[in-house]
């Protein structure tokens, strides 16, 4: 969804948000990132539209950080949330001086590192998690023979 409330200022360069490399002119909310957002963001259930506004606020005001320095799919909202992104070039879209626009696409929001500790550092978790469920898969290929 491509931000409505901002009023362009030329009508021949397109409205964007530059983050980090990339230069943010839409924002895609995948299905699952919808029902994470439910599930582990807001008690209420949200639009589509209330979440890009609230990302596009985000944007604007310089409230997402990459969550590593040298990754770039995961991010921090006011160094709370965690959200998962990936990036796409959008077609016959570009800046003023003929650089690409992109397309941000929320892949899910993994939620708040307030209320989920293990979100402080994603790289033990996603190992801990892989180890916990391989250790669930050997335990219950045992019980079978």
């Amino acid at each position: 969804m491509k931000d409505k409330v901002m009023g362009r200022w030329s009508t021949y360069e397109p409205f964007f948000v530059q983050l980090g490399d990339k230069k943010v002119a839409d924002i895609v909310i995948t299905n699952h990132a919808k029902l994470r957002w439910n599930d582990r963001v807001s008690d209420q259930n949200g639009s589509l539209e209330e979440i890009c506004a609230f990302l596009w606020e985000k944007l604007k005001n310089n409230k997402i950080m990459p969550y590593y320095r040298n990754e770039e799919d995961v991010y921090l909202i006011d160094e709370d949330l965690v959200v998962v992104a990936e990036f796409s070039h959008l077609e016959h879209e570009t800046d003023i001086a003929g650089n690409p626009l992109h397309k941000m696409i929320i892949v899910t929001f993994l939620g708040r590192m307030s209320e989920t500790i293990e979100l402080r550092d994603l790289k033990s978790y996603y190992s801990w998690l892989r180890h916990s469920r391989r250790m669930t898969l050997i335990k219950n290929s045992r019980k079978r023979r």
